[in-house]
């Protein structure tokens, strides 16, 4: 019998359990995934204890007191706080969600946080994620026209721009690619959910004139049809978007073109 374990230096260990503040009386327990590329050792969990009656509702409000009080050398991603730039994308309470948007009060009992999953992690909560930015520029997400560039701005109908609701709004924080098991396995090689939404933004965009070149770079059996409609990226977007549903019109536009 096949028996599948992780590489010693990927084994997860007890880490260190860090003092409660003296004097709190409404306490928290988190548990946080650590890693330094430059100590040698395996991931650790460190335990905090955080004063909830000095420490603001959100996950991010919680791991930016344990930063700035308790352990200065907690790593992590963060800028806007406000939902719109994806830099806290990390796995809490085995969701990948926002930080800075997911509150406390939707965890029962202990806050288990950890980087995105089956990405590289550069360091602690920090996944590497020049590989999914690559496979997002590979789609070309941008304007493709022939035709001269108009004085002002390239015109669209009120119809037309309804179209790009619920594409455009990606933030790119990579939520829905790591909850992806498709791409957890195929993930050299399949664009993956969020890359693929914004394929079908461009795709459907009135403006663009280049559909066919579009529809034939993703004419690929792994960039494409690795996606088995398993649904966990409509299910884990912060944003509430759809990326499966994008997905299969892609797929839909494919056969159109061929009949």
């Amino acid at each position: 019998m096949v028996q599948l374990t992780l590489p010693k230096n990927s084994r997860m260990t007890s880490g260190k359990t860090w003092p409660k503040p003296q004097g709190a009386t409404n306490l928290r327990e988190f548990q946080i995934y650590r890693w330094n590329p430059d100590d040698g050792k395996n991931p650790a969990i460190d335990t905090y204890f955080v004063d909830m009656d000095s420490c603001g509702p959100m996950i991010l409000d919680a791991l930016i007191k344990i930063k700035n009080e308790i352990d200065p050398t907690l790593t992590f991603r963060r800028s806007c706080r406000e939902g719109i730039c994806g830099s806290c994308a990390m796995n809490i309470d085995g969701i990948n969600t926002l930080a800075c948007t997911y509150g406390m009060e939707e965890i029962k009992g202990v806050v288990k946080i950890y980087p995105l999953p089956h990405m590289p992690v550069v360091k602690d909560l920090i996944p590497d994620l020049n590989h999914f930015y690559a496979q997002h520029a590979s789609i070309q997400p941008w304007l493709e026209t022939d035709t001269p560039a108009p004085a002002k701005e390239w015109k669209q109908s009120i119809d037309d721009r309804a179209k790009l609701d619920g594409l455009y709004e990606c933030i790119m924080c990579a939520c829905c690619s790591t909850s992806c098991p498709s791409y957890w396995w195929n993930g050299d090689r399949y664009l993956g959910p969020a890359a693929l939404l914004h394929a079908y933004r461009w795709i459907i965009d009135s403006r663009d004139e280049a559909t066919g070149e579009r529809l034939d770079d993703l004419e690929d059996p792994f960039k494409l049809y690795r996606c088995h409609t398993i649904m966990n990226c409509a299910k884990t977007c912060p944003k509430g978007l759809n990326p499966a549903a994008a997905i299969a019109k892609i797929k839909k536009l494919m056969v159109e073109r061929t009949v």
